[in-house]
């Protein structure tokens, strides 16, 4: 008989900050999963969050829920980090696998922490970096690694560029490019930045006001350069308020023989440029087929909650992937080993320019840049 897994959703609908991302539906018709209880302390709709998830019991309290439930995986549908750092505590310290949105977490220290006990528990920590899941980025990389943009050179990434660009935008958007970064091409060795404010440079003492509780950051202007293994440069660039119709978030790969691009719109479409020049010398593409092989064996339809389709399907091939490296005794896909690499590739930015220095990655210093008194640009 198949396994059964006992799955549990915490998803707090007062925050103000929550956004649609469909992270708590992620397990919703997967094959021998139960969902056993909804932590949800704001009432009011309750009972279509509790039948859009089957769950069958509802708590106000996280903590109570895992207690009363023990749940094998709880999914963690907040956004906030500070959040995610007690969720995620209480649940590897009970031996219960996560799923979480991103950010996994704003202080590296912490990722240190929460890391060992996954591991001292033997649970795994999933993080919603989807790019790894989307049927598109992974034709990209398959393209890239057959050869059909000859030798990569450049890996470009912008975030959204809106009012939240430059840090803020790092933080929120770019830990998907930098994590595709990652994924494409390996851990960078090391990261050399450019951040300035009003078109000064950076300096320790400044902080920008967010949207959202993200830790320290600040910044209008990020300029970073990344060095990924087999002498791939990465680049990702934010600057405020750039937004206008268009949007600007995505990801180029210049190769000697082609470009691959994807923009983060309603389509994410692959589009392959064969000129063997610089970008700016050829502009025209090509789009690429993408044809979805992949089966999870007695799911259900994917049903549409109202949320955008590149969450839905890849939140589920996330989850899926998740169940698959629980059985593998492997770490999923998108790990909380992968999502601390990110935040080292940020802190590691702001450290380059507060120092002046290149940063060799990963990180000695475990401290945010933005808060250590020593750490000023000479």
């Amino acid at each position: 008989m198949a396994k059964q897994w006992r799955v549990a959703v915490a998803f707090d609908t007062t925050q103000i900050f929550l956004k649609g991302h469909g992270t708590h539906l992620a397990f919703v018709g997967l094959p021998g999963v139960e969902h056993v209880a909804l932590a949800d302390p704001n009432h009011e709709g309750l009972e279509k969050r509790m039948c859009e998830l089957g769950a069958k019991r509802h708590y106000d309290d996280y903590l109570e829920m895992l207690d009363r439930e023990q749940p094998q995986i709880v999914v963690l549908g907040s956004r906030l980090p500070e959040d995610h750092d007690v969720q995620i505590r209480a649940a590897v310290e009970r031996g219960i696998h996560v799923f979480c949105e991103k950010p996994m977490t704003s202080d590296l220290r912490v990722a240190d922490e929460l890391i060992a006990l996954a591991k001292k528990h033997n649970a795994k920590i999933a993080v919603a970096h989807l790019a790894r899941h989307a049927l598109v980025f992974q034709t990209m990389k398959r393209m890239i690694e057959e050869g059909a943009i000859g030798t990569p050179l450049t890996f470009y990434g912008r975030g959204k560029e809106d009012e939240r660009g430059g840090g803020e935008d790092m933080v929120v958007l770019g830990t998907h490019i930098l994590d595709l970064g990652c994924y494409l091409f390996g851990a960078p060795a090391s990261v050399s930045a450019e951040i300035t404010v009003e078109g000064r440079p950076l300096r320790r003492e400044d902080r920008s006001v967010t949207k959202e509780p993200l830790g320290p950051v600040a910044g209008d202007n990020v300029f970073a350069l990344y060095r990924f293994p087999n002498s791939v440069h990465g680049i990702f660039e934010s600057r405020k308020g750039l937004f206008r119709k268009q949007v600007r978030m995505g990801v180029s790969v210049v190769g000697t023989e082609g470009i691959l691009s994807v923009r983060y719109d309603n389509d994410r479409k692959l589009r392959l440029s064969r000129t063997p020049y610089p970008p700016e010398d050829e502009a025209a593409y090509e789009e690429v087929p993408l044809v979805e092989t992949r089966q999870i064996p007695g799911a259900e339809e994917l049903r549409d909650f109202g949320y955008f389709w590149y969450f839905r399907e890849n939140n589920r091939f996330a989850a899926w992937d998740l169940i698959r490296a629980i059985e593998e005794e492997r770490q999923p896909l998108a790990s909380a080993y992968d999502a601390r690499k990110v935040l080292e590739m940020i802190n590691g930015a702001y450290a380059s320019q507060l120092t002046g220095r290149v940063v060799p990655l990963p990180l000695a210093e475990r401290e945010h840049p933005l808060e250590k008194q020593e750490n000023v640009a000479k």
